[in-house]
Order: structure tokens, then C-alpha cells, then sequence
């Protein structure tokens, strides 16, 4: 075991220069389990993540153009339930075996055609509505961020859509807002309608995203646009630069001139070149001025109870912020927005340019960036694929995202087809290459396991709540990032491990600790084995594990599927599999004997590093 390869704590970590692949180095090959005894499950999930280190990387060795439609790799079928299972866990938030046999009949691209062409089913904000949470009553769900926990877990939980989910999920880690940081009415609205907009804009136009992040009104609270004022020469007061630098640094052009295969460009000094200046950040701000919250046609309040305090109702955090306050504001003001010229990026915006004018040049020039596609490509790349993609594959998904082949830019849709299908990522050797691979969040495994074993909610509620404490909880929690920089930062390298020896990154690994260690397992001992489900409601239902759980080695394999994509090792398979036996069972024996096995087989392939590493 090669438990000195894993530094478990938090500190010491470098931040890679962005788009640096280093993929020269050849990293060892994980030695693997040989116990053949029982295991406890806290042993077992240390263990295996001090494999993780070592198969957490990427980078395979693929070039070439992006294969078209039709091509050999996008018009061929999954050879084994495992490959199978392999790309839908990466495309989707689970996998069963309907979606297995379905996919390798119909082949990757038909299979995935038909999951973005399917129609998007409840959203965020009609399900707080149908469960009553956008109405003022002595529960006060308008002054509280639980209801917004209960949307997001019954998002990913339930319903199908599971890819369009699973690609909102990630672009919320790229345009990041967070319900921790969100302090007013219908904050839990707010988060729902910012949900409901990448979910609705993730096979869209990336420059319609990105307006429509700009404007909504959860973001503009999160990074100040909401209520950001022109300058004033008699005070001093300038616009504020917040939502100005983040859109640069994150949501767009990143801090570094970038080459079409996201490595960064060497100036003359042989140093990376920086995309924008301060006085870019400065002039830019003037642009974002002069929006605020739209209250028209909900400018009459509600009473809380029998007090006097009256609030909004929910309608204006689910428009887009406005320049124009003079339907609603009484007496009308005057504008906000900043009538002086802005130039940034070797953009210029006349002065007395009008603030839809000015968002328009903006959020063009944004868009057109040439860094744009591999700084997204990148990011969308690790977020679902692997952490460290050669550099032809980040080409390949920027040159779709530059031109998706009748001339359009910014496809959402041929972008993350184009990063699912491409022949890197479908390549056989994947499967065993040690470079290769991501490790699987958090709250990932979490709606994986509820999704797979048919969790179910008492209440109606999905009261699973803020699971972001990494002592006693999963240390993540779907749209509650710490901040705008995501959970983990895409150049993240954990220090004194096989990945920083060798040179690959592990953003994920920033998650990774000692506390988090043991708070993961423990979590998911209770979730998974607790009579009464995850806080005494949210439930697995393993109907189809209990009919095959007298026969241990049935039963490991078909979890190591579904959860693992087959991808357990022989010597981890016989390590789980005496422990399954161990809690002896027949077919006669009651379902409570039978769902100690269930319980041991999910728990066991849950901290099994084949499992926290996806391939």
C-alpha cells in the first residue's frame, strides 16, 4: 500500500500555472490491496485514498482533428456493460442497467442525443411552489436557505434529465454562485432561478449564458452588480470591480494569454503574458453600473402575520436585474449607470452609451476572446472527464467551441458532445491508464448512491440540507461553494504525492484531508445503513440488490458496475467480497439479514479507491 504517497492535510499545496499538462513524467502504477479478510470501512476509505494520488491524473496521447458525426468513434456502440457504464457515468448523475442495455444497442452519440433532446421537467422554482415554499407564512421561508437545499438535493435526486443535470452541475462550478453567500428575501428562489438558468442554458449559447448569469439577479447580489452605482467626483465613490474582474478571471478569458490548446503563451521574458490590466478591471466596472433588482409588477407586499413587516413577493429574483427603474421606482431616479467611455481589452464603449448598449459591446468582446474556448474546454474537460487532458483534446473541444462546423461559436451543446465523444476519452486504455481520470466529488457519489439504489423522501421534502461540514457531513454541498473560486481550484496539486512528483494536477484533492477522510465514511455509513434514512428522511430502497444478495460475489459485481463502471480490481473485489460473506445469508433469510449485506457491499465499493477515482 502506498500510503506514503498521500499528504493528508490541506497545507503545502501549489497552484499549477492554468493549461500546464506536464505529461512527460510517467507516474507509478498503484500497488494494489492483497488483504483477503475483513476490512472496517474507515481502513478501507484511508487506503483508498492513498491510491487516488496516483490515478487521479490524466493525459492521453490522442491527436488529430475532432472526430465529425459519424466518424468511427462517435458512430460506434459500447463493447461491454463496463464501457457502457463508463461513459454514462461521466455524462450522466448514474447509471442502470436499462441505460446500459439501451446504449450499447443504440450506440454514444444516439444515446446521448436523446438525453439532451429530452424535454426539461420540473424546475427549480415550480417545485418550491408545489411544496409551498414561496408563500409568507410564521415558517418564514423567504428569510431562509433551507428550502434551497431541499431544490437542488430533489434536482439531482430525482427526475430524469440526469445529463442536462449533470452539465449544469458542472457549469455551476464554473459561473459560481453560492446560497451561502446570498443575505435577502427568496434567497432560496434566488438560488432556484440561477439553477434553473444553466440548467435551461446548458445545451444553449455560451454568450446567452454568460448574459444571462450577468443579469440574474442571485449573481448580481453575489459579486455586487446589483445596486452598483456610477462614480461620483464630489465623493470619491467609484463603480465597484468586483463582478468586473471575476467575469475576466473566471468566466470567460482567465489571468493568462492562452495558445489554442489552453498552455499558456510565453512573452518575451519567457513569462506567462496576463490577459487584462487594473485599469481593464477599471473601466469595465463602468459598464456593470446602474443595474438593480426589477420589482415591476411586484411592487405590492405581503404582511408577515400579524406584524407590520411586509416583504416582496418572490417574482423579482426570477428576472434579469434592469437599468430602467422608472416603471417601479416612485418618484422615478435617476439612472446609475456610468456615462463615461470605458475601453478594456482594446474595446471601447463611447461614452453616453446607454447600459444595454454598453453590457451588449462588453459581453461581445468577452465572448469573441480567443482565449475563451480552451479556458472553458479546459474546465469543462476536468469537471467530467479527466483532470489532466493532453493538450490535442483541450484543442479539439476549443475548436468546436471557436466553430461547432456551420460557423457558430460558443455551441454549448457540440462543445460537451464534442469532450464526451472524443476519441481520448472513449480510448479502451483509459480504463488502465494511471494518468487518467478525475476524482468523483462529493456530492457526487451522494446523488449517485440515491439515484442508483432508488432513494425516496418521507417527507416529500428531500431533507438531506447543507452537507458542507467535512468533519461530520460530506465537506460539499451542491451550490454552496465557500466562494466565486469554486470548491477547489482547477490547478490544484496536493503536496508530497505521486500527482505533484509527477506533475499532474488534482482539483478535487483539495477536498481531501484527514477530518474529510473519516467524515466522508462515516456520512455514508449512516446514509446508506441508517433504518431511517439520511436525517429521518431521504431513504435508499435496493430492491433489485436484496433479490441478489445471497450471492456475495453477484452482488459486489453488480454494485462495482453500477458505481464503479466494473472498474474494481480482482484484489479489491475479494477483499469486499469476504466481508459481504461474512454476514451469512440464504435465500430464506429475512430482508434485514439480507440488507446488512446490501449495505456492506455499497459502503465497502464507495470507499474503494476504483470507486473515488472515476476512469
Amino acid at each position: 500500500m502506498v500510503l506514503e504517497t498521500l499528504a493528508l492535510q490541506d497545507s503545502g499545496a501549489v497552484e499549477a500555472e492554468p493549461g500546464d499538462m506536464r505529461q512527460n513524467v510517467e507516474p507509478p502504477t498503484a500497488k494494489q490491496s492483497s488483504r483477503s479478510g475483513p476490512v472496517s470501512p474507515s481502513n478501507l476509505a484511508v487506503a483508498a485514498l492513498a491510491l487516488t494520488t496516483a490515478a487521479c491524473g490524466g493525459g492521453g496521447t490522442s491527436s488529430g482533428t475532432p472526430p465529425g458525426p459519424g466518424s468511427t468513434a462517435q458512430a460506434r456502440k459500447p463493447q461491454s456493460d463496463a464501457e457502457a457504464a463508463q461513459f454514462i457515468l461521466r455524462a450522466s448523475l448514474s447509471v442502470s442497467t436499462a441505460e446500459i442495455a439501451n446504449i450499447k444497442s443504440v450506440g454514444f452519440e444516439p444515446w446521448l442525443d436523446a438525453q439532451i433532446g429530452a424535454q426539461i421537467g420540473q424546475t427549480g422554482i415550480a417545485w418550491l411552489a408545489s411544496r409551498g415554499f414561496d408563500q409568507v407564512t410564521a415558517a418564514n421561508y423567504f428569510d431562509n436557505e433551507y428550502p434551497g437545499d431541499y431544490m437542488i438535493w430533489n434536482q439531482l435526486m430525482t427526475g430524469s434529465n440526469g445529463v442536462r443535470k449533470r452539465i449544469a452541475l458542472a457549469l455551476s462550478e464554473y459561473f459560481v454562485v453560492s446560497l451561502t453567500g446570498l443575505n435577502f428575501a427568496w434567497r432560496s428562489q434566488a438560488i432556484a432561478h440561477y439553477w434553473d438558468q444553466l440548467n435551461a442554458r446548458a445545451f444553449g449559447n455560451f454568450r446567452e449564458l454568460l448574459e444571462d448569469i450577468t443579469l440574474n439577479p442571485a449573481m448580481g447580489y453575489f459579486l455586487n452588480t446589483q445596486g452598483n452605482r456610477k462614480e461620483d467626483t464630489r465623493t470619491g465613490r467609484q463603480p465597484d470591480e468586483n463582478y468586473a474582474r471575476e467575469v475576466m478571471q473566471l468566466f470567460t478569458i482567465g489571468l493568462y494569454q492562452l495558445n489554442g490548446d489552453g498552455t499558456p503563451k510565453a512573452g518575451a521574458n519567457g513569462q506567462p503574458t496576463e490577459t487584462y490590466t487594473n485599469d481593464d478591471v477599471t473601466n469595465l466596472a463602468r459598464v456593470f453600473t446602474g443595474y438593480d433588482w426589477d420589482f415591476t409588477g411586484n411592487v405590492d407586499t405581503l404582511a408577515v402575520g400579524s406584524t407590520t413587516r411586509k416583504i416582496p413577493g418572490t417574482g423579482y429574483v426570477t428576472k434579469a436585474m434592469t437599468s430602467d427603474f422608472t416603471k417601479w421606482r416612485s418618484p422615478p431616479s435617476s439612472s446609475q449607470h456610468s456615462a463615461l467611455a470605458a475601453t478594456f481589452l482594446g474595446t471601447s464603449v463611447p461614452a453616453n452609451t446607454d447600459a444595454t448598449a454598453a453590457l451588449k459591446i462588453a459581453l461581445d468582446a468577452l465572448f469573441n476572446h480567443s482565449n475563451v474556448g480552451p479556458f472553458f474546454a479546459r474546465q469543462m474537460i476536468q469537471r467530467l472527464v479527466t483532470s489532466n487532458p493532453s493538450a490535442a483534446y483541450v484543442t479539439r473541444v476549443a475548436n468546436v467551441f471557436n466553430n461547432n462546423g456551420t460557423g457558430q461559436r460558443g455551441d454549448l451543446r457540440a462543445v460537451f458532445k464534442a469532450i464526451l465523444l472524443d476519441d481520448e476519452a472513449l480510448a479502451p486504455a483509459t480504463r488502465t491508464d494511471p494518468r487518467f481520470g478525475k476524482i468523483r466529488e462529493p456530492m457526487v457519489r451522494l446523488v449517485q448512491w440515491g439515484r442508483t439504489f432508488g432513494a425516496l423522501s418521507t417527507s416529500g421534502n428531500w431533507n438531506i440540507g447543507n452537507v458542507s461540514d467535512s468533519a461530520s457531513r460530506l465537506g460539499q454541498s451542491p451550490l454552496r461553494s465557500p466562494s466565486v473560486f469554486n470548491f477547489f481550484r482547477p490547478g490544484y496539486v496536493p503536496s508530497n504525492t505521486m500527482a505533484s512528483a509527477n506533475g499532474l494536477v488534482a482539483p478535487e484533492f483539495q477536498l481531501v484531508n484527514e477530518t474529510s477522510t473519516s467524515g466522508y465514511v462515516n456520512y455514508m455509513t449512516t446514509a446508506i445503513g441508517s433504518a431511517n434514512g439520511i436525517n429521518n428522511d431521504v431513504k435508499a430502497q435496493y430492491s433489485a440488490e436484496l433479490a441478489i444478495a445471497p450471492d456475495a460475489a453477484a452482488l459486489v459485481d453488480h454494485v462495482s458496475l453500477l458505481m464503479a463502471a466494473a472498474q474494481l480490481s480482482d484484489s479489491t473485489k475479494a477483499v469486499i467480497r469476504q466481508a459481504v460473506e461474512d454476514v451469512v445469508v440464504t435465500a430464506s433469510s429475512p430482508d434485514s439479514e439480507k440488507l446488512r449485506r446490501v449495505y456492506l457491499a455499497v459502503l465497502l465499493v464507495m470507499a474503494s479507491a476504483e470507486y473515488l477515482v472515476q476512469k
